[in-house]
């Protein structure tokens, strides 16, 4: 057996070494480091600076290690001279019981380094230490996973979620997966939450309709297991509103565990827009995607096509570079391709989303930009007053869509979820129009709210909207493709729902 064996007691064997030459191999190409290109490695002697070495020439780049005791002014010549594109060190090194600040280090040096781009920083010891937009930390990801979690995420494998997430993404940094097979109520609105003792999940992603659902049936079968190994929490598939993240963060997570929103899509392959990573004690603020992930450089666009500068400011969320994850193509229709993603903003990758810039430059999805309706000349996204009246505790479900109105052109329609306990039921009603009209305008006030047992989804958890809008305009015979539908039979109970509440309209009127 061949190992790398550390004075500190630890140890590397040769598949190991090669899996973390392989792993940082693949971190330095999608970075931008090429054949040719030079590295700085300022590291102490251990299995990782192998690594580093390994990596570098691996992908034919040319590694320079500078010992890591010469001070930053020897660093910054030794990176001048070599014509150095990055710098691999770690956040501090340890020799002879006390701490080298090795980042700091590399901080001063690079600040008359002006060709290195990245800065790949890998944690020695627990101590956060300044991160900037250069740097590149190697141990995060959006999820902080660590070496031994158990990461527990829920999605289908047909869903490009789980293709990331349950495999691709777990297995390339040699994780530990959960294969969920199951629904959230099976046997009982419980299953998440055993699973999550009974296998120790340390990072817990779900989508926002699963947690809403869950909301629906309290706390209790929550609190009846034990989720004390979590540590992370993730939102995926659409915004998550506020009650919803609240409940999340608060009940399962015990307000102590980091709770991400992110924002990606199926053409990304990865996350594109979340809280974290970033600095130590950054702020993480409820239902906001906020930060965008190495690499993405998000542009809001206005209808002009023109980008819209400056913050507190709403438009259609483009990308503005390419990245790695992005797709190629549509298999056999090149053009279907560019039509879709790039013609209406050439030159940038349109994804059909609209978002919000808050005053501190993080970014707010306020959802798909077809599903905008124009109310008297107003134009507001459904899911803008889906997340007012979500804010009834009451009501942990909602689905608005727009239908044809003779005098405003467009008005809302909104389907609620209430939870078991509700009985007064039409209170409810009035309630929620009156949280859409001190929340947002009188004019986005739905003009018709429907109470139903469950709304469509597929088995992916997203709402069918589109089912429900053919409901409302009386299209029910011919909802197009439903295969994706995780349970057909909720489409009857809604058609006979509303064709009541049409009747009850019909006589009061």
């Amino acid at each position: 057996m061949v190992e790398y064996i550390c004075s500190r007691g630890s140890s590397l064997r040769l598949r190991e070494l090669l899996d973390t030459t392989c792993r940082l191999a693949n971190t330095l190409k999608k970075y931008g480091i090429h054949k040719g290109d030079r590295v700085a490695i300022y590291m102490p002697v251990t299995p990782l600076a192998v690594a580093a070495m390994l990596a570098c020439a691996r992908i034919g780049a040319i590694h320079t290690v500078v010992f890591a005791g010469f001070s930053a002014e020897s660093l910054a010549g030794r990176i001048i001279d070599s014509g150095c594109k990055a710098v691999i060190t770690y956040n501090q090194g340890v020799r002879g019981g006390r701490v080298v600040e090795l980042k700091k280090t590399v901080d001063e040096a690079v600040k008359n380094c002006p060709g290195v781009k990245h800065v790949f920083v890998a944690q020695r010891t627990d101590n956060k230490v300044h991160m900037d937009d250069r740097d590149i930390p190697l141990e995060e990801h959006v999820f902080d996973y660590q070496q031994g979690d158990v990461f527990g995420c829920v999605a289908d494998i047909g869903w490009i979620t789980g293709h990331s997430y349950v495999v691709y993404g777990p297995l390339c940094n040699g994780g530990t997966s959960v294969l969920f097979e199951s629904t959230p109520l099976y046997p009982d609105p419980g299953r998440y939450w055993e699973t999550v003792q009974r296998l120790k999940i340390n990072q817990f992603y779900g989508a926002p309709t699963a947690i809403r659902l869950l909301l629906k049936y309290g706390d209790k079968w929550v609190k009846t297991y034990d989720r004390s190994s979590l540590k992370t929490l993730g939102s995926v598939g659409e915004p998550i509103n506020h009650e919803a993240w609240q409940w999340f963060y608060r009940v399962v997570g015990d307000s102590r565990c980091t709770l991400v929103d992110t924002w990606w899509q199926t053409e990304t392959g990865g996350v594109c827009i979340a809280p974290r990573p970033s600095e130590e004690g950054a702020e993480v603020i409820p239902a906001m995607a906020m930060r965008p992930f190495f690499g993405i450089v998000p542009a809001l666009m206005d209808e002009n096509g023109k980008v819209i500068e400056g913050n507190d400011v709403s438009g259609a969320l483009c990308i503005a570079q390419p990245w790695p994850g992005l797709a190629r193509t549509i298999y056999g229709d090149d053009q279907r391709f560019i039509d879709a993603y790039f013609k209406k903003y050439p030159g940038y990758y349109f994804t059909g989303d609209g978002a919000y810039r808050s005053p501190e430059g993080y970014y707010q999805i306020t959802g798909r930009m077809d599903d905008v309706i124009n109310i008297s000349g107003h134009r507001l996204g459904t899911a803008e007053i889906e997340d007012a009246m979500d804010e009834h505790p009451a009501v942990p479900e909602t689905a608005v869509v727009g239908y044809p109105h003779e005098i405003k052109g467009e008005g809302a329609f909104a389907f609620i979820v209430l939870k078991e306990d509700t009985v007064q039921t039409e209170n409810v009603k009035e309630e929620l129009k009156s949280i859409v009209a001190s929340k947002i305008a009188k004019y986005a006030v739905p003009d018709h709210v429907l109470v139903v047992k469950r709304l469509p989804k597929t088995r992916s958890g997203k709402i069918m909207r589109r089912v429900l809008k053919k409901i409302v305009t009386n299209q029910s015979s011919d909802l197009g493709d439903i295969t994706t539908l995780d349970d057909p039979i909720i489409v009857a109970e809604i058609v006979d729902a509303y064709e009541k509440y049409k009747t009850e309209q019909s006589a009061s009127s």
